[in-house]
């Protein structure tokens, strides 16, 4: 089964002691989340992100709400986490997130891979919107790091 791949490169002026922290606080999501997916953490298992938490969330997507249900799969703290999709819209959804330190600054990595369901017509959906909206959702995930960074 083929899979989509998005693949994204941060600088961040900041050390990555500084920097990891943050995106151990899952509360934070909604920070870096765009306004239009009304993104809303309904539960996690405790304030600080660790291997095994759980995060649930709800979110609207072309007004559709969605429940999705995430686990922390990897935690090797400050280089690097890996969430799973346990359920929600994708058949698959499995986001690496890279941290590697260069002194004062943070090189962040995010790798996701992902599959819709449906098989072909779940490709066909993806071609036409689903590819656009996950890049779209990504820029704006960039762009409010860089602001809260600066």
């Amino acid at each position: 089964m083929k899979f989509h791949t998005l693949r994204r490169e941060q600088w961040i002026p900041r050390p990555v002691h500084e920097v990891f922290p943050f995106f151990a606080d899952a509360h934070n999501l909604e920070a870096i989340t765009p306004p239009w997916l009304d993104f809303r953490i309904l539960s996690t298992m405790g304030k600080t992100v660790s291997e095994g938490t759980e995060i649930r969330y709800r979110l609207r997507l072309h007004g559709l709400p969605i429940h999705w249900r995430t686990e922390i799969r990897r935690w090797d703290e400050p280089n690097r986490f890996v969430d799973v999709q346990r359920s929600g819209p994708y058949k698959l959804w499995h986001h690496t997130h890279l941290f590697e330190a260069h002194g004062d600054q943070t090189k962040m990595i995010d790798v996701v891979r992902y599959i819709l369901p449906f098989g072909i017509l779940g490709r066909i959906v993806h071609a036409i919107k689903v590819q656009d909206d996950v890049r779209r959702i990504f820029d704006y995930r960039s762009q409010r790091i860089a602001e809260l960074f600066e």
